[in-house]
């Protein structure tokens, strides 16, 4: 089985904003002999024990106390719709897990709908972070629901082209409704735990936070609330405004030097060509054959701005690490300087003459890092891995594969068909210089679309915007987003929305934005004895707080009969 090659990780970090890549934590310089490995230590007054339950989940593996569940399904809820032919009427397992150590008779369900990921990855949020708490504030089950495609949740005997037609978000809709209104629960068989006689709330962050704002619109006698966290309501083909976020918010001197790097690079592919290859080689990147693979990975370091987390757990440190190293005033790599020559050559033929002197040394450190990081792992591997093999999305081979180990190919389905968010560096107006290669075009990003299913045209945003888009409102639906999030610019917070995606919140349809936040801040959680003065941040504790109060209250509604 082969697993996916690091220029698919690439393309799904750079074309869909998500934060693949992993990264040892380093010291302010990347030097190989100074990363530092990273973990916490089994704390004996952490353990808990028989006054203290919900601390002594901290030292066991969240699927050993959460064993996984499964719901039959119909594959096809449509059969109406030509778009899915030939129709199905098969079923599937749904996977889902579920904790009731809360539950009280007359609690609500509060299903957390997992997204275009396995689910066994939302497990901790039974433990800790919203859900969990806003399972303890109302005695409700929390549930962690898979979504069709995901996991092990796969309606179809393979990935083909053919059988991912069933993959579409009208499709999982219906799934997570279907479950709200037959599901049982393992345990609590003797109870009526379905909707609409059990009040069930939905959340959801990302992709799944646009998803649980369609779940009210689409079916709000089945949920009578829903909290949409960083959802991306605005299905966008280029989305180039991913990276404006970070021009605006992120250190002013990282992100000048590192837009001035990055025109350099441009203007040699593009239009001083013979410094092309002397370009590659001084990244050590000559192995590349295809100019915009090459700008691909040149881009990459700027991508880890998404992974910025207040909770240490899951934070991605590999953006403040890039901006660390190509800011230091002095050389990293000590033999870095007998190549300033070279380097300079290159800075003249990016058209950055003038300011060669200032940008010999971070143009230095950005070819360390890169080496470091990218250059080195691969060709200082086991596997026998060309940089090509690695890092080229041109190789059509892979693309090929569509057995159900190639997880890989569903999210891409998805946004080659209907959701876009190809982060491009060509569609950043000329005025300004794009923080990521302008070699990064549509045609580039949607290579996989051709490639794997064989899709040449635009996807069908239409299927996502009817809802809403930017402006979806409907009674009991939350919209919370972060500041800094890069994907704020595709949801009701974004500057395109009515009002400049201002408005203001309600108990009945809260409208949130999370100082200094990235993604879905809110989601994430600690045990009581992990917190510290500072952590959490006071707003995301803010805006938990307010969460769990306006549920509360849409409980109190629902009890008091409001439709």
């Amino acid at each position: 089985m082969l697993s996916p090659p690091n220029f698919l990780i690439l393309v799904l970090l750079l074309a869909t904003g998500v934060s693949s890549l992993t990264f040892k934590p380093a010291q302010k310089r990347v030097r190989s002999e100074e990363f530092v490995g990273s973990h916490r230590e089994a704390d004996p007054d952490l353990q808990g024990g028989p006054d203290f339950p919900h601390l002594q989940k901290r030292e066991v593996d969240p699927a050993s106390l959460y064993p996984e569940h499964n719901i039959s399904v119909p594959i096809d809820y449509f059969h109406n719709d030509t778009s899915y032919e030939p129709h199905s009427h098969g079923t599937f397992d749904l996977r889902y897990w579920f904790d009731a150590s809360y539950y009280k008779d007359g609690g609500p369900v509060i299903v957390l709908q997992s997204g275009e990921t396995d689910g066994t990855g939302r497990l901790p949020f039974l433990q800790k972070g919203l859900l969990h708490q806003l399972a303890q504030a109302t005695n409700g089950i929390g549930v962690v629901l898979e979504h069709r495609y995901y996991g092990t949740s796969f309606p179809t005997p393979d990935l083909s082209t053919a059988n991912l037609r069933f993959l579409t978000t009208e499709q999982a809709l219906a799934d997570m409704a279907y479950f709200a209104q037959h599901v049982v629960f393992e345990g609590l068989e003797d109870k009526n735990l379905t909707a609409p006689e059990t009040v069930y709330f939905g959340y959801g962050g990302s992709y799944a936070g646009a998803f649980v704002a369609f779940l009210r619109l689409l079916y709000p006698d089945v949920y009578y609330g829903t909290i949409s966290s960083s959802g991306v309501t605005e299905a966008i083909w280029d989305f180039w405004r991913y990276y404006e976020p970070v021009r605006e918010y992120g250190p002013p001197d990282c992100i000048s030097i590192h837009t001035k790097l990055i025109n350099v690079a441009d203007n040699i592919l593009r239009n001083n060509t013979k410094y092309t290859l002397q370009l590659k080689t001084a990244f050590g990147l000559e192995g590349i054959t295809y100019d915009d693979d090459f700008a691909q990975v040149l881009s990459s370091p700027i991508g880890g701005w998404q992974g910025r987390n207040w909770d240490p757990e899951v934070n991605d440190p590999s953006f403040d690490e890039y901006c660390s190293n190509i800011t230091d005033p002095s050389f990293i790599n000590d033999s870095s300087a007998h190549a300033t020559a070279s380097i300079r050559e290159l800075l003249n033929a990016g058209g950055y003459s003038n300011d060669a002197s200032a940008l010999t040394i971070p143009m230095s450190n950005f070819i360390n890092y890169v080496k470091k990081t990218y250059v080195s792992p691969v060709l200082d591997s086991d596997e026998d891995q060309t940089l090509d093999q690695a890092y080229s999305t041109h190789n059509q081979t892979y693309y090929n594969l569509d057995d159900l180990s190639q997880g890989w190919r569903s999210w891409p389905y998805q946004y080659c068909t209907q959701w876009g968010f190809l982060q491009t560096g060509s569609g950043v107006p000329a005025n300004r210089l794009p923080l990521v290669s302008r070699l990064l075009t549509l045609e580039y990003n949607s290579l996989i679309c051709r490639y794997a299913f064989n899709i040449t045209t635009p996807p069908d945003t239409d299927a996502i915007n009817k809802y809403g888009g930017f402006d979806i409102s409907y009674p009991r639906l939350a919209i919370i987003d972060g500041e800094e999030d890069p994907w704020r610019g595709a949801s009701p917070h974004s500057v395109l929305a009515k009002n400049g995606g201002n408005r203001t919140s309600t108990i009945e349809e809260p409208f949130l934005l999370i100082e200094g936040a990235v993604h879905h801040w809110d989601e994430n959680g600690l045990f009581p004895n992990e917190t510290t003065a500072t952590v959490p941040p006071a707003p995301v504790k803010g805006v938990q707080a307010q969460e769990v109060g306006f549920v509360k209250a849409w409980l109190e509604e629902f009890r008091a009969g409001k439709p």
